[in-house]
């Protein structure tokens, strides 16, 4: 069976719901947004700076609240009960901000019974360094001599050991070099196959078509384009980002 018939079957993990959000400056940031996102796709938001992709994902983490619309996590409004919603979810931006006095195994252990998880051993926490491709001999090292890429891999080790049903990236690769950055997307497809859902905000077209079942491109708060995977399979994405992107300001102008 189609894997896509398949988790249309299915409850969605993240919903965004017709939201839009204007600042006290009357700027709108977001303008009337709507996707879903189903258990085992990974959903890549593509778009310049400014152009809504970390608004929608602030509006999941509430981090901000909506002007309208809502945004759900597994059923949970993320609006009306954030604390429920933030359960389920986990995060990883594009600069992690973790300790930088402390090791990799001490982060991983604050941070994971800060999210309430209080029984995980230590070899769990070496089992899941390793799933990400920490090097052994850095498990044990204070953060402030890690790489970026380093300290990615922490970030999305405490995010899988969260085991949220969702996982939100902001520029998940973004800084990394290439063998980090395809270590990276390989971490991705196998959280997928275990069935999470995950929404990435990225500027990197050429991964997000490697790794995305569903790509969308916005642009001035509005999501001009939503396609699947299969749709643009045989398409330079490239292009059809500078032909979307040229289009809205054609429309616009």
């Amino acid at each position: 069976m189609d894997s896509n018939i398949e988790n249309n079957n299915k409850k969605p993990i993240l919903e965004a719901i017709n939201l839009s959000k204007r600042y006290e400056d009357n700027a709108l940031a977001l303008d009337n947004v709507s996707f879903t996102i189903h258990p085992g796709e990974i959903f890549a938001m593509l778009g310049g700076n400014g152009a809504g992709k970390t608004t929608t994902i602030n509006l999941f983490l509430n981090l901000i609240e909506p002007t309208s619309g809502d945004c759900k996590i597994d059923g949970v409004s993320c609006v009306s009960k954030p604390l429920e919603a933030k359960k389920k979810v986990a995060y990883v931006s594009e600069n992690v901000m973790l300790y930088p006095d402390f090791t990799a195994m001490q982060n991983l252990d604050f941070f994971i019974k800060l999210g309430g998880r209080m029984n995980l051993s230590k070899d769990e926490y070496k089992s899941v360094l390793k799933r990400v491709g920490l090097q052994e001999d850095a498990f044990n090292k204070k953060l402030k001599g890690f790489s970026k890429g380093m300290r990615q891999k922490c970030g999305i080790a405490i995010s899988i050991l969260k085991d949220a049903p969702a996982i939100l990236l902001d520029e998940p690769t973004s800084g990394l070099d290439p063998k980090a950055g395809a270590e990276f997307v390989n971490l991705l497809k196998e959280l997928k196959k275990e069935g999470k859902a995950i929404l990435m905000s990225t500027h990197d077209i050429f991964r997000a078509k490697d790794v995305a079942d569903t790509i969308g491109i916005m642009n001035k708060g509005q999501l001009v384009m939503k396609k699947k995977q299969s749709e643009i399979h045989n398409e330079d994405l490239e292009q059809l980002y500078i032909k979307y992107m040229a289009g809205y300001m054609e429309n616009a102008a």
